[in-house]
């Protein structure tokens, strides 16, 4: 599927991957805002064989790369001779706040303490007190603070022009730097009628450095959904000896096929099947829905889920990597880390902003030092600097796509990537396939219509006829039978009449169970008023007959989810045209449509036909999303702009699809659709807070309307405005009231 739909990194020009490509998520680190991301972007793009997509909120590269032309040593070194630094990131891990976080919290609260006495001493003077603080205890407050807390910006203004790029660092640098050597110049050349700005530089660092803070701690907090995921997963699992003893084993070390068990209460270790006991297990870590499902041996349970009431004993299906958890958390941890389209004009305008906002501070330095002196040119060219670092431009759009990606995964929704979030709040027709979708995807008995004996009795009969079959109506009968707790006839004899039905012997009388033609066919008379009478809509008719008369008719129909009618309302009420595509007969599918109020069908559709649908609404200009189990619906799942899949919580489902919906419910559907529209619209918002101070602030400072203390304050609130917007959208929920109680 990935090699059909347009890959969400951006490709080498000169030498893309090969087929045989490897990836690899990169751990980066010196990175201070949109500029170095784009720094770091182009450097390893550069690379032959390689493909990358730097992400300045998760702090991660995502990289594909040719192990003939490339390999990860070859991409750290390129990162470093940047100016940056990299290491090999564990997939789908989620690191903890470490020792860089609390220097810088230690940079912050000595930069705070010594400028709090300047911002006080400003305060007096600005109420028309005389200064209470010397010029020489002012340089004393203001140095340790650009030396020291302001060291950071300092280092990553000389890594970036020594890799031959300009970022957030240099324009702080520059500003501040300005700042405190001229002031430095006028207290050493004792030139008293001057003013100084020592102030000003100490605030603009200690502000940057509180945007910093709080951009740190919106990363953290956008990543607490994965680090929770992580922490589901439990260290050991509890496996029998030969005597039956349990004995507490790493979850490392089990293998697929040992035998552990689980008690009551605990998180199950690895996937597995259930061989002893019953119980109750919550699996909303994998569908959002709280219900616990009810597990019996034969059924299977999966890594991270928890256990209820009672002790299950289970044999090991899937361990480690190979893990249903384990699959949620790199899907998770990969979708937090992709680009979506709408990123790539914040892209675009960082990858030339610094070299325009140097620009016009020279522009802005020269025209003040025309018009007025060295002061007013200086202060206000330093203004400039500051007020345009491009944090917020950065953080815009992947603060927003962490948030909205994590809120889902909680709900049950899992995002492959960044793309397909994009593109499913865009949705203008969604395909939704019929069979194993909108319907359950197994045959049912709607309905037994006896004619010659109890119903009970034909059920028994078919149930016996059936016992010995794997066709999907026979386990239908037979399911059917066990739910209303009857036991199937005994038979002998049977013979399978292929494309007809079934013959066999009970109680030396024949026995016959099939089409009514087949019936027909063997010289038994069905009467058509008894044919209308079981005929259900989308529903197909098997006869059973014993000793040469007809003693019933089943109604047998793959049934429709309970889901499915709610979620075809909600979807056609949000705009979005819908259309049910089938490869069962025409009136079957009409049937189903009118139950749903599907206008638009397609039925008797070969996969070659699902397709070409789907190319033909593209070619209408239509975004169009499909809705398949992945297999026969491959190709057209693979063409649309967005494929939406129903899990059962199995791995399949997880690696292939667009978005995943973990609990089975259509219901999902256009709950991931409405997330989509909430994400891209917060994106947008960011993206137009992120401009409006840049365009507002730069010209404000360049006319001399905004000091350099000012500008720091904007530039900070700007980036933690734009956080606190993408925050919000964890206030989404899921709109449970519309969903059917789940099974």
């Amino acid at each position: 599927m990935d090699a059909v739909k347009s890959d969400t990194v951006k490709e080498n020009s000169s030498r893309p991957p090969t087929r045989g490509a490897e990836s690899v998520e990169l751990a980066l680190s010196g990175m201070t805002c949109a500029a170095c991301a784009s720094r770091i972007e182009h450097v390893l793009n550069r690379l032959p064989g390689v493909s990358a997509s730097v992400n300045l909120a998760t702090e991660t590269a995502q990289v594909r790369y040719d192990p003939a032309a490339a390999s990860t040593e070859v991409l750290i070194q390129s990162v470093r001779k940047a100016g940056y630094d990299a290491k090999v990131q564990s997939p789908g891990s989620a690191p903890e706040p470490d020792s860089p976080d609390r220097q810088l919290a230690t940079q912050f609260a000595l930069g705070l303490a010594l400028t709090v006495p300047l911002w006080l001493d400003m305060a007096l003077m600005a109420a028309g007190h005389p200064s209470l603080l010397p010029r020489w205890a002012e340089w004393l407050l203001a140095t340790p603070v650009q030396f020291y807390s302001g060291w950071r910006f300092l280092r990553g203004a000389a890594r970036a022009i020594a890799g031959g790029s300009a970022n957030m660092d240099v324009l702080v640098a520059l500003g501040t730097g300005v700042a405190w050597l001229y002031s430095t110049l006028v207290l050493l050349g004792g030139l008293n009628a001057e003013h100084v700005y020592f102030e000003s530089a100490a605030s603009v660092v200690t502000l940057v450095l509180l945007g910093k803070r709080l951009e740190a701690r919106a990363r953290r907090s956008t990543a607490a959904s994965l680090r929770a995921l992580i922490r589901l997963q439990v260290p050991q699992a509890w496996v029998p000896d030969a005597h039956g003893t349990l004995h507490p084993v790493a979850v490392e070390q089990v293998k697929v096929g040992d035998l552990f068990v689980v008690r009551p209460g605990d998180s199950i270790p690895v996937d597995g099947e259930v061989l002893e006991g019953r119980s109750e297990v919550d699996e909303s870590m994998l569908t959002g829905e709280s219900v616990p499902v009810a597990k019996h041996p034969g059924v299977r349970v999966f890594a991270a889920t928890i256990n209820g009431p009672a002790s299950l004993r289970c044999r090991a299906l899937a361990v480690g990597r190979d893990t249903v958890h384990a699959g949620i958390v790199r899907l998770v941890a990969q979708a937090q880390g992709s680009k979506a389209p709408i990123q790539n004009l914040a892209d675009r305008v960082a990858a030339i902003f610094v070299p325009a906002v140097l620009g016009t501070a020279l522009v802005c330095f020269l025209g003040w030092l025309f018009v007025g002196n060295l002061e007013q040119a200086l202060i206000h060219s330093v203004a400039v600097l500051v007020v345009a670092c491009p944090c917020a431009l950065g953080l815009a759009t992947p603060t927003a796509l962490m948030v909205g990606i994590g809120r889902g995964a909680r709900a049950g929704i899992l995002i492959r990537n960044a793309q397909a979030l994009e593109r499913a709040g865009e949705l203008q027709a969604l395909l939704i396939d019929k069979t194993g979708t909108l319907t359950e995807g197994r045959p049912g008995v709607l309905a037994v219509h006896a004619i010659a004996c109890p119903e009970a009795a034909v059920l028994r009969l078919a149930a016996g006829l059936e016992s010995s079959s794997e066709h999907p109506i026979a386990r239908a009968i037979l399911d059917c039978a066990a739910a209303r707790g009857l036991t199937p006839d005994p038979i002998e004899d049977f013979r399978a009449i292929p494309g007809a039905g079934v013959r066999a012997r009970r109680a030396g009388q024949t026995a016959l169970l099939g089409s009514p033609a087949f019936v027909r066919s063997e010289g038994i008379a069905i009467q058509e008023t008894d044919l209308n009478e079981a005929a259900a809509p989308y529903a197909s008719i098997i006869a059973v007959a014993l000793d040469g008369v007809l003693i019933g008719l089943l109604s047998i129909a793959d049934t429709i989810r309970p889901s499915s009618a709610p979620a075809v309302a909600r979807l056609q009420a949000m705009g979005i045209r819908t259309i049910m595509l089938t490869g069962d007969r025409r009136q079957t599918a009409e049937s189903v449509g009118a139950t749903l109020g599907i206008a638009e069908i397609r039925a008797e559709l070969m996969p070659d036909q699902k397709l070409a649908e789907v190319k033909r609404l593209r070619a209408e200009g239509c975004i169009v999303g499909m809705v398949g189990d992945g297999i026969n619906d491959a190709p057209a799942l693979a063409m649309a702009d967005v494929s939406f899949a129903l899990a059962g919580g199995t791995g399949i489902a997880i690696d292939t699809a667009d978005v995943t919906l973990m609990r089975g419910d259509l219901c999902t559907l256009p709950d991931a659709i409405e997330l989509s529209r909430r994400t891209l619209s917060k994106i947008r918002q960011n993206l137009f807070l992120a401009f409006f101070y840049n365009v507002l602030g730069i010209p404000l400072a360049a006319l001399g309307m905004l000091s350099p203390l000012m500008a720091g304050a904007a530039m900070a609130a700007s980036s933690v405005s734009v956080v606190s917007n993408a925050l919000l959208l964890g206030r989404w929920r899921p709109r449970g009231a519309d969903r059917p109680p789940a099974r």
